[in-house]
């Protein structure tokens, strides 16, 4: 009998999401919403916004969106404000039957160039400069 009702339940809920209308959307919309919904979020939580900006949105089918994250923290923290963005993005284009994709890719990744990753890079190329930075004690804080 248990068995039964789930059974019932879930044919329900597909038959209720194939009613909902599926219009069309480019990849400018999608963009675009991308675009303002992280200037929104960049007001509200910058450290979220810090996390997903390099984030790729690419629409691959009519009900496919491809997201490409730089790493698994950021893919955490864009599980937080998913919702919003795509309930958002649905209403505005009244396309409510979306399927999204991810897909890691490791290049996207912002690495911030401090001053002694810097000296490091060109001290590899020249080691004189290692020598110098014995002598000197350069303060590359």
């Amino acid at each position: 009998m248990l068995q039964q009702t789930e059974e019932k339940e879930e044919a329900t809920e597909t038959t209720a999401k194939e009613h909902l209308p599926s219009n069309h959307f480019t990849e400018t919309d999608l963009r675009t919403e991308w675009q303002k919904f992280l200037t929104e979020l960049k007001k509200r939580d910058i450290i979220i916004y810090s996390a997903i900006s390099s984030f790729i949105l690419q629409k691959k089918d009519e009900n496919t969106i491809e997201i490409t994250y730089p790493s698994d923290s950021a893919k955490s923290e864009f599980e937080k404000v998913r919702a919003d963005f795509f309930n958002h993005f649905m209403h505005k284009v009244s396309h409510f039957n979306i399927a999204v994709e991810y897909k890691n890719d490791v290049t996207l990744k912002k690495e911030i160039m401090t001053k002694r990753k810097i000296f490091d890079k060109f001290a590899e190329i020249n080691p004189v400069l290692k020598e110098l930075d014995e002598i000197f004690k350069f303060d590359l804080s």
